[in-house]
């Protein structure tokens, strides 16, 4: 009798629970946020130590919180997130205090020992051991063509990925130590004038430790992440739709809407037909030919220019027509970047000075260009390597840049008009991209300035442990010296000498690279909701940056 009154008291009190649940769900009058994107992921994870691509780095932000995090709509300068206040201990640490009251999105409070966790062996970085000094860097290669997922049993194993880009992102971590339950100390095995900007960066979130572990497998957790930002995941469906929830505790605040909704829609013609037709309240990836279609509607507005990313084309160097650095850097003469600046981008983006930012400040080199657009040249060039018309392969994806298709069929028309036999060859995905069952030329991609100094492109996209490296594309011995004394080094114009040098080494004694121009994101919206746009590719749509129009 006990029992059966105790059952019917607890399913008394779970219907009342979840009556109240849907009742609050029902008095939520917030909107709903609609958001068309080219695509949410590349692999169908939404784990930045897995996803790196700049589809991911729009959407994590509202998912994920940082300890320091970029002024995004501002200056670019670090600013306190889920840490209020850092120092430099020495060259080799930084110590930072931990915001307390900080909440998962499971509920739990944000404590050093997440911290730790976070950038501890079973979430980050595997059996891998931190670079010291004197150390040759050992490149841990991957194989973009697999899913990312770990062995089947292996409950909570990192795929091989994971490690690896840990290992990009932070060569040198030793260790996270907890002083005290809101303090923590990040200890380099090196000198690192850059910890504070790696801190920053994507791909250092604080995930929940308790939720991680909790996790059926790594796969699991990779679709259903735990961490601090001002949305959590409520729906993922790889390939067509992203539902994010507002975290109402939230430490910047309670978030203006109920849920941020990104719907997957790879042509252009279908966002901003939806954008016009009221389907969507948002759209990405808007190429310049398509502002005045847009704007034509007065209900309806253009955001958005050069971003922190710029356009590259990548080479594989064992390519037996690309082994002769005189082919690559033929390709890079034949160039003419200021007539695919002005044709495809109405002058709304330039070409930079090679694959660095003004942003690096005293890093900056400012006599430093790409190599002239000289078709002279580069047939000479070509003359000269002994080149006999043989196909280069050119890997492309429809459109995942904006104008990548048109991008690539006026590069191969000027390749093809100094003597190179440049076949465009269309693929699905970035696994077909990086197949290495066929051969491999070139490629489409881009490299982003995640903070300000050159470790956090040149060397995290090229150096031993960069994507080119671990993909088994290109390397050069002395340019991965050098990577190791940029990343270690504290003396200034040291560092800007070794920059240089990798720079003339990259771009044109033994090109890794073509940088075509600076990248741009335009975005199409509705022009009563008020909204910045930041150069950092993430979409902010955190209380501060998100006004809608009052009812």
């Amino acid at each position: 009798m006990t029992t059966s009154l105790l059952g019917r008291s607890m399913a008394s009190a779970i219907v009342c629970t979840l009556m109240t649940a849907a009742a609050l769900a029902q008095t939520d009058a917030r909107p709903v946020l609609r958001i068309a994107v080219q695509q949410v992921t590349t692999n169908g994870t939404l784990t930045p130590l897995r996803e790196q691509s700049n589809v991911g780095s729009r959407v994590f932000p509202m998912i994920y919180a940082n300890l320091i995090e970029l002024q995004r709509q501002g200056d670019l300068s670090l600013q306190p997130s889920l840490a209020t206040a850092w120092k430099r201990i020495d060259e080799r640490t930084v110590e930072l205090r931990l915001r307390r009251g900080v909440k998962f999105h499971n509920g739990d409070e944000m404590t050093a020992e997440d911290v730790a966790f976070s950038f501890g062996p079973e979430h980050m970085f595997a059996a891998t051991a931190p670079l010291r000094a004197g150390q040759e860097t050992r490149t841990i290669q991957t194989d973009a063509s697999a899913t990312g997922a770990p062995p089947a049993g292996k409950a909570l194993e990192l795929p091989h990925e994971v490690p690896a880009v840990a290992r990009r992102l932070w060569p040198s971590l030793e260790r996270v130590q907890v002083v005290d339950k809101y303090t923590v100390r990040f200890v380099n095995a090196v000198p690192d004038v850059t910890l504070e900007g790696r801190i920053a960066r994507s791909g250092s979130e604080i995930i929940s430790k308790r939720a991680f572990l909790a996790a059926k497998d790594w796969a699991s957790w990779a679709l259903n992440p735990v961490s601090a930002g001002p949305y959590k995941v409520k729906e993922f469906r790889r390939d067509n739709v992203l539902v994010l929830a507002a975290h109402d505790a939230y430490y910047g605040g309670k978030p203006p809407v109920r849920e941020l909704r990104y719907q997957v829609v790879p042509e252009v013609s279908g966002r901003v037909a939806g954008l016009l037709s009221g389907e969507y309240d948002f759209v990405t990836d808007i190429p310049p030919d398509q502002i005045r279609t847009i704007e034509a509607n007065p209900k309806f507005e253009v955001v958005g220019g050069p971003v922190l990313n710029h356009r590259l084309i990548a080479f594989d160097k064992h390519h037996p027509q690309l082994a002769n650095p005189k082919i690559r850097l033929a390709m890079a003469h034949a160039i003419d970047r200021d007539a695919i600046v002005r044709a495809l981008w109405a002058d709304r983006t330039s070409v930079p000075a090679g694959l660095q930012w003004e942003y690096y400040g005293p890093m900056f080199q400012k006599d430093w260009s790409v190599p002239r657009y000289d078709p002279k040249l580069a047939a000479r060039l070509i003359q000269e390597a002994g080149y006999k018309g043989e196909p280069i392969p050119f890997r492309v994806l429809n459109n995942y840049y904006t104008n990548q298709v048109q991008t690539a069929q006026i590069l191969v028309e000027m390749w093809r008009a100094v003597g190179l036999n440049v076949e465009l060859q269309m693929k699905e995905n970035w696994q077909q991209i990086f197949d290495r069952s066929a051969p491999r030329g070139l490629r489409d991609w881009s490299n982003s300035a995640p903070f300000n100094d050159p470790v956090g492109s040149i060397i995290n996209n090229h150096g031993p442990n960069g994507q080119q490296q671990q993909m088994g594309e290109w390397s050069n011995d002395e340019f991965n010296t050098l990577s190791s004394l940029l990343e270690s080094s504290a003396d200034m114009a040291r560092r800007s000498r070794v920059f240089r040098r990798m720079l003339e080494i990259a771009e044109r004694e033994d090109p890794a690279y073509i940088v075509l121009h600076r990248n741009a994101a335009f975005y199409g919206k509705r022009r009563d909701i008020g909204w910045t746009w930041s150069p950092t590719f993430a979409m902010d749509f955190r209380a501060d940056n998100l006004h809608l129009p009052k009812k």
